[in-house]
C-alpha cells in the first residue's frame, strides 16, 4: 500500500521543546536562567512526559497544559528557582514555541506530492492552536488530532487509530514521524510506516517496535524512500 498520509508528533518534532527557556534567558531580568536553561528545558520535558506516562497508567487523565505546568513547577523547585513572573514568562513561550526552521520547506514538499498531513499531539487542543499559529503552518497541514477526544495519552493504541478515523487510511498508508523514540517504536508496532528524528544521537529505544528510518532533522522526510 502506497503512504498516502504523514502524520507528525508536534512537541519536540516540529516544535523545539527548549525555545521557551532559551528565549526566556536572553530577556532582560531572567538573568538566573542564563546558565541553567538547558537543564531547566531537559527536566521540563523530561517530567512532563513521565507525567503524561503515569497519568495514561493510572487512568488519571487531564490535559496536556496540565501536565506542562505540572513538569515546570516540579523542574523549577528542583532549580532553586521560584516566582510567578519567571513561571508565567516560561509558561507564555510555551505556548508559542518555535517551529524548527525546517518545517515549513518540509511541509510544503510533501504537500506539493498530494500528500494529506497532519498532526498526531498529547497537546491540547488550544495548546496545538496556539503552536500552529506562532509557526504560521496551519495552511500545511490537513487537521490536527489531539489525544483529548480519546481521554488518554500516548502511546495508547486508540490515540494512533485517530489517524484511520480522521484519514480514511489503513495502517500501512501512514508515515508516522516522531522525534520521541519510544513514540517512534509503539506507531511501529501499531503498525504505521515511521520515522524516528534523532536530534541528538541518542541509542534505540529498546522496546518491542523499532523505527523504520532514522534521520538527524526533518529536511530529508519527503525524500524518504516509503513514497
Amino acid at each position: 500500500m502506497p503512504i498516502t498520509t504523514c502524520i507528525f508528533d508536534a512537541y519536540g518534532t516540529l516544535f523545539d521543546v527548549s525555545a521557551a527557556a532559551r528565549q526566556a534567558a536572553d530577556e532582560p531580568g531572567m538573568e538566573a536562567l542564563s546558565d541553567i536553561w538547558p537543564a531547566l528545558a531537559e527536566d521540563w520535558r523530561r517530567k512532563q512526559l513521565e507525567y503524561s506516562w503515569l497519568r495514561a497508567v493510572t487512568g488519571a487523565h487531564t490535559n496536556f497544559w496540565q501536565v506542562t505546568q505540572d513538569g515546570l513547577d516540579w523542574a523549577m523547585e528542583h532549580h532553586g528557582l521560584s516566582g510567578a513572573k519567571l513561571r508565567d514568562r516560561l509558561l507564555q513561550l510555551y505556548r508559542d514555541l518555535a517551529a524548527y526552521p525546517e518545517v515549513p520547506d518540509m511541509l510544503t514538499r510533501l504537500k506539493e506530492r498530494g500528500l494529506a498531513t497532519g498532526i498526531l499531539s498529547n497537546g491540547s487542543p488550544e495548546m496545538l492552536a496556539d503552536a500552529v499559529r506562532s509557526a504560521g503552518i496551519g495552511g500545511l497541514l490537513d487537521d490536527v488530532l489531539t489525544v483529548e477526544s480519546v481521554g488518554v495519552f500516548k502511546p495508547a493504541r486508540a490515540v494512533y487509530d485517530l489517524v484511520g478515523a480522521r484519514f480514511g487510511c489503513g495502517a500501512d498508508a501512514v508515515l508516522f514521524v516522531s522525534s520521541n523514540g519510544w513514540d517512534a517504536a509503539s506507531a511501529a508496532s501499531y503498525g504505521f510506516t515511521t520515522a524516528w528524528v534523532n536530534r541528538r544521537g541518542d541509542p534505540v529505544d529498546r522496546l518491542p517496535g523499532r523505527p523504520h528510518h532514522e534521520v538527524a532533522d526533518l529536511t530529508h522526510i519527503p525524500d524518504l524512500k516509503v513514497f
